[in-house]
C-alpha cells in the first residue's frame, strides 16, 4: 500500500484540526451577545487559527509539490477519481481564501490582526465600511463552503472505509 508522507499525514491532521477549531470558535463566538472580554479574547483566537491554517497550508500546498501523493486506489471508477482531485483542489483552495477573507474583512472593520498577541500583521488598506459590508458575508460562505467540502472529504474517506473496505483512509493515518 503506498502512503502519504509522515510530513504530508502531520500537515493534513494538523490543519483539520485547526480548522475544525477555528470553524467551532467562529459559530460561538459571533452569537455571544454584545461586546464582552470572552468575545473579544474568542476573535483573537479565532484569528491567530485562521493565521496559522494559512501559514500550515502554504507549507502542506509547497510540501505537496515536492512530493507526489499516492496513486488511487486500484479499481477507482473514474468518476470517483475527478471527484477526489476536484475535492482536493476545492480544499486547498479554501484553505487560502478562508482566511485570506477573514483577514481582508477584519482589515475593512479597521481592526489590526495581532498573531498570538505579538506580532501585528500589516494592514493593506485602510477601514472601508462598504468593503467590511461586502467581505463578512463572503467571509461566512467560504467558510460554509470549506465545511460542506470538509464533510464531502470525510465522507468519502469513511466510504472508501466501511463500504469499499480499500485502504484509501489507512494511507493517511499514522
Amino acid at each position: 500500500m503506498e502512503r502519504y508522507t509522515r510530513t504530508a499525514m502531520a500537515l493534513h491532521w494538523l490543519i483539520a484540526l485547526l480548522i475544525v477549531a477555528a470553524f467551532t470558535l467562529g459559530l460561538v463566538m459571533v452569537d455571544i451577545p454584545g461586546f464582552t472580554p470572552t468575545k473579544l479574547k474568542y476573535f483573537s483566537w479565532h484569528k491567530w487559527l485562521g493565521v496559522t491554517v494559512l501559514a500550515l497550508a502554504a507549507l502542506r500546498l509547497l510540501w505537496r509539490l515536492g512530493n507526489r501523493p499516492p496513486r488511487h486506489a486500484p479499481g477507482m471508477a473514474a468518476w470517483q477519481t475527478r471527484a477526489a482531485d476536484g475535492t482536493h483542489v476545492l480544499l486547498y483552495i479554501l484553505m487560502f481564501a478562508v482566511p485570506l477573507s477573514g483577514y481582508l474583512y477584519t482589515t475593512a472593520a479597521g481592526v489590526p490582526v495581532v498573531y498570538l498577541g505579538l506580532w501585528q500583521i500589516p494592514s493593506l488598506f485602510e477601514a472601508d465600511t462598504a468593503l467590511k459590508a461586502t467581505l463578512k458575508p463572503v467571509h461566512y460562505w467560504l467558510n460554509m463552503a470549506l465545511a460542506a467540502s470538509v464533510a464531502m472529504h470525510v465522507a468519502a474517506a469513511l466510504k472508501h472505509h466501511f463500504v469499499d473496505r480499500d485502504d484509501v483512509l489507512k494511507r493517511m493515518l499514522p
